[in-house]
């Protein structure tokens, strides 16, 4: 264990063994403390005597307001007690944004996606993780394939219903859901269902889920490759076709975290691909037609992207006060007057800018763009095998002029 005394925060890991699971390092850190905070489970955990001189106080709901109160403590040797590995997608995670990590130690227990893979017996590195704790329990959408072996954390006693509503709606009510309560501790248990039969049932609010995917023969097979199929967002036509929108991507360049301004969203279907297409990307939106918002909104949940920040407002108006993007696709916002200079004044250094014309209109002011900030300018053509009379004939769609532009990083 790396520890200094500016670490004056230990964030310590605890199983369902609760103190006889704890090693030196935890057991010192404790006995030393001053103040000792968690979850009211934790503290049952852990007994008093366990830390003599400290303070103890239960998370309160909602826990982030009392951050204020532990970045108070700071200099006074505290403990903040936590479940499994507080660095997978617990609360170390979450004090990392107050306090810095010189003044941090984590002492971790087996996580319960450690513990679950290991029960069920699947490898740790092909088994995915998604979390419904604080979030939306679409995002398990985006994992889905026949075959999928999936880890999800549970908010409460009701998330193994809903993931198996999930399942059946999307074509997997034949998949293996395993209902792991209490990992890790002597009164752990496993129960399996299909996702078709497990209904309405409550477990234990401390449990996680395991699924093993089966899809159907309705289910639709999703790939994170960009270029889904046009009918996998619902629309009302404003949609980037998907020849188009695989193309657009590619030069967008998707990466893990980074930031897309969507500009004229209408169905929502560039950012949602974004987001699918890298580990932790994130997209903003900006729509303002409150029907094509809501129902981008609703593509993102379905498609297992519930986190698209979809903004009912036009450019360049809801442009102001973003967050500096690392990439900007200008749709139907292109022709606004300013977006384009505002979106490239807000892009970061290597940040890729790229806007999609069908009008002449919107050409000019791209070729304009052009002969300002450099870049390329490319036409896309794309047509269709339709039918000719008793024959089948290529029938073209309008052309696409397309934009794109690297903003130099010095």
């Amino acid at each position: 264990m790396i520890k200094s005394p500016s670490r004056w925060l230990t964030v310590v890991g605890l199983s369902e063994d609760g103190l006889g699971s704890l090693g030196p390092a935890a057991h010192a850190a404790l006995g030393a403390a001053e103040k000792v905070v968690g979850g009211a489970r934790h503290l049952e955990l852990i007994p008093a005597e366990a830390s003599p001189k400290a303070e103890r106080h239960a998370w309160p709901s909602p826990m982030l307001p009392f951050l204020d109160v532990l970045v108070s403590w700071r200099g006074l040797p505290t403990v903040a007690l936590a479940s499994g590995d507080p660095l997978l997608h617990g609360v170390a995670a979450t004090l990392l944004g107050r306090i810095g990590p010189e003044e941090m130690t984590v002492l971790p227990a087996p996580s319960a996606f450690q513990l679950a893979c290991a029960a069920m017996l699947w490898p740790v590195a092909s088994t995915a993780l998604v979390t419904a704790c604080g979030r939306p329990v679409e995002a398990l959408a985006a994992e889905l394939h026949d075959g999928a072996r999936i880890v999800l954390f549970s908010a409460d006693g009701a998330t193994p219903a809903a993931a198996a509503a999930l399942l059946l709606a999307h074509g997997y009510g034949d998949s293996a859901v395993t209902v792991l309560e209490r990992l890790g501790g002597p009164h752990a248990t496993a129960t399996t269902f299909s996702a078709r039969d497990l209904e309405d049932r409550v477990f234990d609010a401390l449990n996680t889920v395991a699924i093993a995917c089966v899809a159907g023969p309705d289910a639709r097979l999703l790939p994170r490759v960009p270029g889904l199929p046009d009918d996998a967002f619902a629309n009302d036509g404003q949609i980037t076709r998907r020849e188009v929108r695989a193309l657009t991507l590619a030069r967008l360049a998707p990466l893990p975290g980074a930031l897309l301004w969507d500009v004229g969203a209408g169905s929502g279907s560039i950012g949602i691909e974004w987001m699918r297409a890298a580990r932790g990307a994130r997209a903003i939106a900006l729509e303002p037609r409150s029907d094509r918002a809501a129902r981008a909104r609703a593509n993102a949940a379905t498609l297992g992207v519930p986190g698209l920040d979809v903004r009912e407002a036009a450019a360049p108006e809801g442009l102001a006060g973003l967050p500096r993007a690392d990439a900007v696709f200008l749709g139907g916002g292109a022709t606004a007057p300013g977006a384009l200079e505002i979106c490239w004044a807000a892009l970061k250094p290597g940040g890729r800018l790229v806007a999609n014309a069908v009008t002449l209109e919107t050409e000019t002011k791209l070729l304009a763009a052009r002969e300002t900030l450099g870049g390329d300018l490319v036409r896309l053509q794309i047509a269709n095998a339709e039918p000719v009379g008793r024959m089948t004939g290529w029938r073209p769609a309008m052309p696409i002029t397309q934009f794109v532009a690297t903003k130099p990083r010095t």
